[in-house]
C-alpha cells in the first residue's frame, strides 16, 4: 500500500532491535516490558525481521524470547491522527506493550496483525517490546512442515514491523469481487469512521491502468451494498497477459479528503466443469510446481528484494503456469510478484497435527484471515483447508477421516465457510487423501520409472476410471470434480560440496536430533558413502549426484508425458522446485542452483510438446517394438506439427494436427531394430521440424539372440526350467553334483547342502516376485506401486554381468518390468560381490537385487530381479542370465 504523506504516513521498524530469549520464562513476571527493565542492558542486537533460529546456538531452542527497540514520534504527526504498530507476522504467540503498556496480543505463526497505539506514545523517544512465545508442543497449533520429523522450525518476528499513521476516519481495507459477465467489480469497503458521522462521508472508488482512470464510483459509506465499477474495455487477468488495476479509494466529507487507501487488483475469475478448468472463461491445464518457501540461511523470509521476482522467472522458463504453496501461506512479496508476473497460485494453511477444538478453531482463523489478506490477489486461485488429513485423522491416536463422520461433517461445513467468505476461487478440502467436499479431485502420486513404470501407469488408469474410490464420502460431493495429480517428484541427490561451501560448514540441519530415520537424516553421508561402497562405483559424492539426478530425468521425464496425454488429467503439480532441507526432490537444489533434471523438464513442461512412447525400451535383434506419438497442445491455438522419428538410420514424417487444448495421437508405427553381434544402446530419436524445435528421444536396448547355449548343466523346476530350456540351457530336474548352476526359488535342507559340498545357487523370486526363505540372505520387500519410497530410492551397477546392458551407472529402463518387488537387506559389502545395489535418501537402506555370497565351500547368487515371469521373453533378463551362469560357471 502506498501512503499519501498528507493523510497516512508509515515508517519502518525494520532493522536493529535488542534481543533476549528468556528460557526459565520469568520475563513477564520480572517486568520485562517495562522501558527501563534490566534484561536490555545484557540483551543481544538482532535485524529485524528475525527468526532466532538463525542463529546455530538457538536452533533447537522453544520458549519465550523478548525482542525492544525505541523510535520517535513528532507531536506533529499525532495531530489527528491514529497510530498502529503492524506486524507482517510472528511465531506464534505474541504480546506488544509501548512505554509499558500492554497493547495486545496475537496467536498465530504467518499472517499480518496490528495494534493501536495511538493512547499508548508520547512524544519524543517510545519503547516498543515484543514477547514471542513459540511452545515446544505444536500439536494442536498450524505450523506445517516445522520441526519433527520436518524442517527447521521458524519462531520470532519473521516478517516486518511498520509504523502506521492513519486518519481518524479511514479506509481499514477493501474486497474487490470481480463480474467479467457483466465487466464489474464489487468493491466491499472496511471504514472505521473514527468521529465522523458516517452519513456524512462518501468512499470515491477509482480503478486506473498506467495512470489513466478507466471506471469511478461514489458510494456512502453508510449504504448496506457495495461500490460497483464499471469497465468499457476491461483488461482481464490471466499468465498471457497479468494485467492489473490500482485501486484509489477515497474518504470524502462536506469537500474535505479524509483518507486516501491504495492497493491493487486484477479482473479474474477461476471455474471448474466436468472438462476441467477455467480462466476467464477459457480452458487451462494447470501445469504447477510445490514451492515450500524455505530459504538456506534465512529460513521463512527471501534472502533479498528482488529474489520471488528472480524465482517466478524460473517457474516460467520451466513451463509452468501454478505455483502451490505449501503448508503455510505465501509470503506477501511473493504473490505480488506472482500477480505481476501472471503466474496462478494455490494457497494453503499451515496444518496442525491433531484434531482438537483448538486446532479446529486455530485453522479457521488462519483461513479466514488469510482469505482477508490475499482476497485482492488475482494470482491465487485455489484454497486448500488441510493436506493429507494433517490435524484432521492423519494422527495414528486418531480416527481417519475416511471412517469418521464427524469429521466429514466438519470438513464440509468448513468448506462451505471459506467458499461464502470467498466464492471467487476454488476450494480443496483436504489435499491428496480422502475428499469430502471439494472442487477439484487430487491425489499425491510418489511414482517411480522405469522401476514401476508399468505398475504405476496401470494405477492411474484404474484410478481415472473409479475416481469415487478417492472420497470418504459422497454426501456432498459426487467423483465429478477436475482430477489433479498434485504431488509426484523423485528424489534427485544434490551436490553436497555445495551446501557446504554456501555454509562455510557442514548445515545444522544435516543433524536435527528429530531426524532419526536415516533415509532423511544427512549427517555422516560422506561415511555411508564409503561403508555402502558407493565409493568403489562413484568418484566421490558429486558423481553419485550426477548419476542419480540423471536417473531423475528419466522418471520425470515418463511420468509428465503420461500425465500429458491424457486429457482427464485437468492439472498437475510437481514436487518440487527447489529442495527443502533433507527433503531433496527439486529440479533446483536448495541453493537455487540447477539440477541435470532442469533442462529436461523445462522442455517437457511447454505449452506444446511431443511425447513419445514405446511398447518396450528392449529388444531382441531384428525384433520390432510399437511407437506411438502425441502431440500435447495446451494454447489456444490450432498446432499443426510435421512429426520426425529416426531409428538406426531410418527417418519417417508424418503430420499432426492437434487443436487448441486437446491431445493428438498418431496410430501406433512398428520399427524394427537392428540385427546386432552385441549388445547395442540405439536411441529412437522423434523430433518436431517447425520453429518450436520439439525432440525426444528414447533409448532402445537391442540385444543379440543367443545362438548357442551356455555350456552348463542348469538345475531347474516349475516353469522357470521352461523358461530356461526355450533359451538353450541344458536344465535338470535332479539336483546331483555335476550340476554347474542350481536355479531355485526357495533354500531347502538339499540346496544348503548342495552349496555346503562347493555347489553354485541362484535365489530367485518366486511367480510372484517375491523372495522365499532366508537360509542365505535376509529381503525386504520393496514397494510396487507408487511411493514416496520407492521414489526416493536408486539402484547402481558395477559389474562386468550388467554394464553392457547400461548406459550408466544407475539402472535405466533396460530392466524395464523386470525390477525387483524384493532386495538383499542384509549386504556386507566387504565381504559380499554387489552386483547391483541400492540406496535410498541420504545412502540409508542398503540393499541389492544381484548380489554374490561365499557359503561354506559353496555360492549363493541372489538374483531379485524377476526372472520367473521374464526370462526368455525379456532380452535383457536373458541376457543377464546367460551373462550369470557363464560367469558362475567359470566360462566367463
Amino acid at each position: 500500500m502506498n501512503d499519501d504523506t498528507s493523510l497516512r504516513r508509515s515508517r519502518s521498524l525494520d532493522g536493529e532491535w535488542l534481543f533476549e530469549v528468556d528460557p526459565d520464562g520469568i520475563g513477564m513476571t520480572e517486568g520485562w516490558q517495562t522501558e527501563l527493565a534490566m534484561w536490555l542492558t545484557e540483551a543481544n542486537p538482532v535485524d529485524v525481521p528475525h527468526s532466532w533460529q538463525e542463529d546455530d546456538g538457538l536452533r533447537g531452542y522453544t520458549g519465550t524470547a523478548w525482542y525492544n527497540r525505541t523510535f520517535q514520534v513528532d507531536v506533529a504527526e499525532l495531530e489527528s491522527r491514529r497510530v498502529f504498530v503492524e506486524f507482517g507476522a510472528a511465531d506464534y504467540w505474541t504480546t506488544v506493550w509501548v512505554n509499558g503498556e500492554r497493547v495486545g496480543e496475537n496467536r498465530g505463526g504467518y499472517l499480518p496483525f496490528e495494534f493501536e497505539i495511538t493512547d499508548a506514545i508520547t512524544d519524543g523517544e517510545n519503547a516498543l517490546t515484543v514477547a514471542v512465545h513459540d511452545p515446544e508442543d505444536l500439536s494442536e497449533i498450524p505450523h506445517g512442515k516445522q520441526g519433527e520429523p520436518w524442517f527447521t522450525r521458524v519462531s520470532g518476528i519473521w516478517q516486518s514491523v511498520t509504523l502506521s499513521f492513519r486518519p481518524e476516519t479511514h479506509v481499514s481495507g477493501a474486497k474487490v469481487t470481480p463480474d467479467l459477465e457483466t465487466d464489474t467489480a464489487a468493491v466491499s469497503l472496511d471504514v472505521d469512521v473514527g468521529d465522523s458521522d458516517p452519513s456524512a462521508v462518501d468512499a470515491v472508488v477509482r480503478a486506473s491502468r498506467d495512470g489513466e482512470v478507466e471506471a469511478i464510483a461514489v458510494h456512502p459509506i453508510d449504504g448496506d451494498d457495495d461500490a460497483v465499477l464499471e469497465f468499457d474495455e476491461p483488461a482481464y487477468w490471466s499468465p498471457e497477459s497479468p494485467a492489473l488495476y490500482d485501486l484509489e479509494i477515497t474518504l470524502e466529507a462536506n469537500g474535505e479528503v479524509l483518507d486516501r487507501y491504495e492497493d491493487y487488483f486484477g479482473l479474474r475469475t477461476i471455474e471448474r466443469d466436468d472438462d476441467g478448468f477455467r480462466l476467464n472463461g477459457d480452458p487451462i491445464r494447470l501445469r504447477g510446481v510445490l514451492d515450500q518457501g524455505y530459504f538456506p540461511t534465512t529460513l521463512y523470509r527471501p534472502p533479498d528484494d528482488g529474489f520471488f521476482e528472480r524465482e517466478l522467472e524460473r517457474v516460467s522458463e520451466l513451463g509452468f503456469n501454478l505455483v502451490r504453496k505449501h503448508l503455510k501461506p505465501a509470503h506477501p512479496d511473493f504473490l505480488e510478484a506472482a500477480d505481476r508476473q501472471g503466474i496462478l497460485v494455490w494457497e494453503e494453511p499451515a496444518n496442525p497435527a491433531q484434531y482438537t477444538d483448538r486446532s479446529k478453531e486455530e485453522v479457521k482463523t488462519e483461513l479466514r484471515r488469510l482469505v482477508e489478506r490475499d482476497y485482492n490477489r488475482p494470482s491465487v486461485v485455489v484454497w486448500s483447508l488441510y493436506h493429507e488429513e494433517w490435524g484432521i485423522g492423519h494422527d495414528e491416536a486418531e480416527e481417519t477421516l475416511w471412517t469418521d463422520e464427524a469429521k466429514q461433517t466438519y470438513l464440509a461445513s468448513l468448506v462451505e465457510t471459506v467458499r461464502e467468505w470467498d466464492p471467487t476461487r476454488l476450494v480443496c478440502d483436504n489435499s491428496g487423501w480422502a475428499h469430502v467436499e471439494t472442487d477439484l479431485n487430487d491425489y499425491h502420486w510418489y511414482c517411480i520409472s522405469p522401476d514401476r513404470a508399468t505398475e504405476w501407469v496401470e494405477n492411474l488408469e484404474h484410478t481415472l476410471h473409479h475416481r469415487r474410490d478417492n472420497y470418504a464420502t459422497q454426501r456432498w460431493s459426487d467423483d465429478g470434480e477436475p482430477v489433479v495429480i498434485s504431488e509426484f517428484g523423485a528424489l534427485s541427490f544434490p551436490s553436497v560440496s555445495t551446501l557446504v561451501d554456501h555454509y562455510g560448514r557442514e548445515p545444522a540441519w544435516f543433524s536435527h536430533e528429530f531426524l532419526t530415520d536415516p533415509v532423511k537424516r544427512p549427517s555422516g553421508v560422506q561415511d555411508r558413502f564409503a561403508e555402502t561402497g558407493l565409493d568403489d562405483v562413484f568418484d566421490g559424492l558429486e558423481d553419485l549426484a550426477a548419476s542419480w539426478q540423471h536417473r531423475a530425468s528419466v522418471s520425470l521425464e515418463h511420468i509428465l508425458g503420461e500425465f500429458r496425454t491424457r486429457e482427464e488429467i485437468a492439472g498437475y503439480v510437481l514436487t518440487q522446485l527447489y529442495d527443502t532441507e533433507w527433503e531433496v526432490t527439486g529440479l533446483l537444489d536448495y541453493c537455487r542452483n540447477e539440477k541435470a533434471v532442469y533442462d529436461d523438464v523445462a522442455a517437457l513442461n511447454a505449452d506444446v510438446t511431443i511425447v513419445p512412447t514405446v511398447d518396450s525400451h528392449v529388444a531382441w535383434g531384428g525384433g520390432e517394438c510399437e511407437l506411438e506419438i502425441a502431440l500435447v497442445n495446451d494454447t489456444d491455438d490450432r498446432v499443426v506439427e510435421d512429426l520426425e522419428w529416426e531409428f538406426d538410420g531410418t527417418t519417417e514424417t508424418r503430420q499432426l494436427t492437434a487443436p487448441p487444448h486437446s491431445v493428438a495421437e498418431l496410430d501406433p508405427v512398428r520399427i524394427t531394430a537392428p540385427e546386432v553381434e552385441s549388445v547395442q544402446i540405439a536411441d529412437l530419436t522423434v523430433r518436431g521440424c517447425s520453429e518450436t524445435e520439439l525432440a525426444r528421444t528414447e533409448p532402445i536396448v537391442v540385444v543379440p539372440s543367443p545362438r548357442e547355449p551356455p555350456e552348463a548343466l542348469v538345475f531347474a523346476e516349475g516353469t522357470l526350467a521352461s523358461r530356461l530350456a526355450s533359451v538353450g540351457f541344458d536344465v535338470t530336474h535332479r539336483l546331483t553334483p555335476d550340476v554347474d548352476v542350481a536355479f531355485v526359488t526357495e533354500t531347502t535342507a538339499e540346496i544348503v547342502e548342495f552349496v555346503s559340498n562347493g555347489g553354485t545357487a541362484v535365489h530367485v523370486p518366486d511367480r510372484q516376485g517375491e523372495m522365499q526363505g532366508t537360509e542365505f540372505f535376509e529381503f525386504r520387500s520393496l514397494p510396487r506401486t507408487d511411493s514416496w519410497n520407492n521414489a526416493a530410492s536408486f539402484f547402481y551397477q558395477d559389474s562386468p554381468l550388467v554394464e553392457a546392458f547400461c548406459s550408466n551407472r544407475h539402472l535405466g529402463w533396460e530392466f524395464e518390468d523386470a525390477y525387483p518387488y524384493d532386495i538383499v537387506a542384509d549386504v556386507a559389502p566387504e565381504e559380499d560381490t554387489v552386483h547391483v545395489g541400492f540406496v535410498r535418501g541420504w545412502l540409508a537402506d542398503q540393499g541389492s537385487p544381484l548380489l554374490e555370497r561365499s557359503v561354506d565351500d559353496g555360492r549363493v547368487v541372489a538374483c531379485t530381479f524377476r526372472v520367473q515371469t521374464t526370462a526368455g521373453s525379456h532380452p535383457v533378463v536373458t541376457g543377464l542370465l546367460c551373462r550369470l551362469v557363464d560367469y558362475l560357471a567359470g566360462r566367463d
